[in-house]
């Protein structure tokens, strides 16, 4: 569970290509825009996703957990792990078999990172991007926009997502890392302006005696 969780929450911005030359899609550019200003526009939403991870050889890992996002707060659930996110403090808190740890960082420690708030944001510097034709995705017409960075050192080559013709809501995005490992994440009932207090994105380690605490901060 804990890979899964990191890779939802701890990957860098950064997509490789080797041999690409700039391109930005002015139709792209459009639904990118649209996408971008709907999540602004809510007050946080909340949705469940399924995480899937398939290496070159076919094989693959699938899970599913619950998702909050409010501006650039957000908290991710997993059966094995959480991930709280306050705006300043970030901590992983891990629970099995008895076991409980919880990693502290600051926000700033993860700067340059993929998380469920910036992925709204993450075409606007630093990646190319065009519209590929539309398809069904969960039973939606979508528009899918691929990114792909111009620069190199990163893990992932590219990027597609998968935005919903009508409404402009994010439904689902692929990773690909250029070495045959896809990751794909998909929403399910998402919902909007979701009234979340800012202690829901907060965790309180008094509500864990004996927690082990790893403060990296």
């Amino acid at each position: 569970m804990r890979k899964i969780a990191l890779v939802f929450c701890i990957l860098f911005i950064g997509l490789f290509s080797a041999q690409v030359e700039a391109q930005q899609d002015p139709k792209a550019k459009v639904i990118l825009d649209a996408m971008s200003q709907k999540f602004q526009s809510m007050n946080g939403f909340t949705a469940q996703f399924d995480f899937t991870f398939q290496d070159a050889t076919g094989s693959s890992d699938r899970e599913s957990g619950e998702i909050a996002v409010k501006g650039e707060q957000y908290r991710l659930k997993l059966p094995e792990q959480e991930i709280y996110n306050d705006g300043k403090t970030v901590w992983t808190f891990i629970q099995a078999d008895g076991y409980k740890e919880v990693t502290i960082n600051d926000v700033s420690q993860m700067e340059g990172e993929l998380t469920p708030s910036n992925i709204y944001r993450m075409y606007e510097s630093g990646y190319n991007y065009t519209l590929l034709p539309a398809k069904q995705f969960q039973g939606k017409s979508v528009d899918v926009v691929e990114l792909i960075a111009a620069n190199g050192n990163a893990p992932f080559e590219r990027v597609k997502l998968m935005i919903d013709k009508s409404s402009k809501d994010l439904l689902g995005w692929e990773m690909y890392d250029g070495q045959g490992g896809m990751y794909a994440y998909t929403f399910k009932n998402l919902q909007p302006n979701a009234n979340l207090p800012a202690t829901y994105f907060a965790f309180d380690t008094k509500k864990y005696p004996g927690i082990e605490i790893i403060d990296l901060r």
